[in-house]
């Protein structure tokens, strides 16, 4: 497995520290920049920023003699020269260093979720979205075909989407700014909506976790710190995305985001690959599932982090038969190294937290 240069990995840094930075000062983009306008007499500063759709959106700012406004916009100058500068960071790891770069609709859609405050609120990427950012994470090269993707899966927890007490705007409205092509996907008749589709086939879903009984999986539920909008309940996501981690997609100048965490990924991967038909687009989904599990699991032990996967796996071992044979038959279709990276990994780990795993082989 190889592995990112250390020079590199200390740019990701840099890049991840300033990108959380800009999280929390959207209101002025630097994608966009202040202008003063003379109306009679006086001045008034205005913000241009591109809508995304060739035109540029205007709004006002205020009186350029307010000593606050001209200290922001003096501060302005500062941070987009630091945004230029990251921009051309991400260029540099993705092009000299080896990281993945995520697909342009990707990274627009998901740096678009960053600005409205998706993050803040607690939501996290999941699926292939996610684990293009693990080359930042384990300081490996990612194979190409394993971070290849169509869609962008969104979720978050449904306690804190009920408890949070905010919201986005509607979200359709947010992937309009990207691609005004996009449209929601069609439901029966009084469904509610829970993913969206543009001209090009790709796909955004909402996903949550389900606290209500079996019979509720598949099913929508109201997630109100989405913009209102609704999620697919599933069974393993409340494992997913149990303490999620910060890093930064490479896109633009970095962005921000939550993922899970790379162990309960790859477990996480083994049972979804043993639920999913063995047949057409399900044995390609297992193959991917099964390969983007086993490179976490390599990439976690050679970091010294078997302890983690250790932790995740006894965590979703504990949860019951149903999982435990999820798991067995997950690892059934991985390769012999894989199964000897997950068993080295589980041994060593094991040994660090005190627990004595049970393999699935």
């Amino acid at each position: 497995m190889k592995k990112i240069h250390m020079m590199f990995q200390t740019m990701v840094s840099v890049v991840g520290e300033r990108a959380m930075d800009d999280a929390w000062a959207f209101d002025f983009p630097p994608t966009g920049r202040f202008v003063p306008v003379k109306v009679r007499d006086r001045c008034y500063w205005y913000f241009d920023q591109p809508d995304g759709k060739g035109k540029q959106s205007r709004r006002y700012v205020g009186p350029c003699e307010d000593p606050e406004i001209v200290k922001r916009v003096e501060d302005f100058s500062r941070v987009k020269t630091d945004y230029r500068i990251r921009r051309r960071l991400v260029a540099s790891l993705t092009r000299d260093g080896g990281l993945v770069a995520a697909e342009k609709i990707s990274g627009s859609i998901v740096e678009a979720m960053a600005v409205s405050g998706l993050f803040r609120l607690g939501a996290v990427i999941v699926g292939t979205a996610a684990f293009q950012t693990y080359s930042t994470v384990l300081g490996i090269r990612l194979p190409f075909r394993s971070t290849m993707t169509g869609d962008a899966d969104i979720a978050q927890d449904f306690v804190i989407s009920n408890d949070v007490r905010d919201s986005l705007p509607p979200f359709l409205e947010l992937l309009h700014s990207v691609d005004p092509s996009f449209r929601e996907i069609a439901q029966p008749a009084g469904s509610v909506v829970t993913a969206s589709i543009n001209d090009d086939g790709f796909k955004v879903e909402f996903l949550t976790t389900n606290r209500g009984s079996n019979d509720d999986l598949g099913s929508p539920s109201p997630t109100p710190a989405i913009g209102g909008d609704s999620a697919m309940r599933l069974g393993l996501m409340d494992f997913l995305v149990q303490a999620p981690i910060r890093t930064v997609l490479m896109h633009g100048a970095g962005v921000s985001v939550l993922v899970p965490d790379p162990a309960r990924y790859g477990v996480h991967k083994l049972i979804a690959a043993s639920r999913r038909l063995p047949l057409g687009d399900g044995a390609l989904k297992n193959s991917k599932d099964v390969r983007q599990a086993e490179i976490l699991f390599e990439a976690l032990a050679e970091n010294r982090q078997s302890a983690d996967i250790a932790f995740a796996y006894v965590d979703a071992w504990r949860r019951g038969p149903a999982w435990q044979e999820g798991i067995r038959k997950g690892a059934a279709l991985m390769s012999d190294t894989g199964r000897t990276a997950l068993t080295a990994a589980l041994k060593n780990g094991g040994r660090q937290i005190g627990e004595t795993p049970i393999l699935p082989f």
